[in-house]
């Protein structure tokens, strides 16, 4: 584990802004301490109306983590 924590701390470059520091892997991701993360609410639509996730129960929670999502392609009017 500790080799990996040095590979991944080589495999970062700094990038510098006037108003704050941030450190950026290689493929472009903001990385954040752990004192910068903040608790995010991910809501989802269920039944018809929107609930948090943090109110599921533990099973639904669990459902919702195995959920896949995907996207459909549009559809034309023209023949």
């Amino acid at each position: 584990m500790i080799k990996r924590e040095l590979h991944n701390q080589k495999s970062h470059k700094n990038v510098y802004s006037q108003s704050n520091h941030a450190v950026i892997d290689l493929t472009g991701r903001v990385l954040l301490e752990e004192s910068e993360r903040t608790r995010t609410e991910v809501w989802t639509r269920v039944m018809g109306y929107h609930r948090p996730v943090s109110a599921f129960n533990p099973g639904k929670q669990s459902e919702h983590a195995e959920r896949r999502y995907f996207q459909e392609s549009r559809t034309s009017l023209e023949s």
